[in-house]
């Protein structure tokens, strides 16, 4: 039986030893690493060359969205499984239009954890199964009708506006861009609005996706 090596990469210390008492019960699976945010994951994967990473969304310094990125970037040959409370699907489009793996909730049963690690490892595409049900084959039917029919507002962003786009990429809030860019919180706040309206985005992680997805931003 081949030893499947796996990087943790969590911002909570207890996911973190949660996911690897879980991991270390089974004899195929070794958690070779943790990591607290995306630069850690990043310098993690190169040093320890892990088979399969476990990568949360929201981590502060660098996100995961950004991490996966500079991963793929890089050719890295970790296969990469998104672990996320998000459950909506375009979170799951748009992380594997970047390059993901797999997908799982984290509210889902460990043996699905382990299922996904398996089958990621094997070279399958793997989705948590109360999303597409498991499959696929369905999954990248769906995937590629998604994509030829999608269409993005970045066309209708102003100069300022793709500037503040770039910043929530970078995974930053909005006194932050505040002070980067010498403007009011609330003048920030106003921007990310029309920004979120223009992308038709609902929350910082879509809008730090779609910034990647359409190369607003580069790592």
């Amino acid at each position: 039986m081949e030893t499947i090596r796996v990087l943790i990469v969590d911002d909570h210390s207890l996911v973190r030893q949660g996911l690897g008492q879980i991991l270390s019960m089974e004899e195929d699976l070794q958690v070779v690493g943790e990591a607290r945010d995306g630069e850690e994951c990043v310098q993690k994967v190169m040093e320890l060359q892990p088979d399969v990473t476990l990568l949360d969304i929201n981590m502060p310094n660098m996100n995961g969205i950004r991490a996966l990125r500079k991963l793929k970037d890089m050719d890295q040959t970790t296969k990469v499984i998104i672990l996320t409370f998000h459950e909506e699907i375009e979170y799951l489009f748009e992380t594997f239009n970047l390059g993901a793996n797999g997908y799982i909730v984290k509210d889902a049963e460990s043996q699905v954890l382990i299922r996904g690690i398996r089958e990621v490892y094997n070279g399958v595409s793997y989705v948590y199964p109360a999303m597409v049900e498991g499959d696929a084959n369905q999954f990248h039917l769906i995937r590629e009708m998604e994509e030829e029919g999608q269409e993005t507002g970045k066309g209708q962003l102003t100069k300022r506006e793709y500037e503040i786009l770039t910043l929530i990429a970078d995974g930053l809030n909005n006194k932050e861009i505040a002070n980067t860019l010498f403007i009011s919180e609330k003048t920030v706040k106003n921007h990310v609005s029309n920004i979120f309206k223009k992308i038709n985005v609902s929350d910082r992680t879509q809008a730090a996706i779609f910034a990647y997805r359409n190369k607003i931003k580069s790592i």
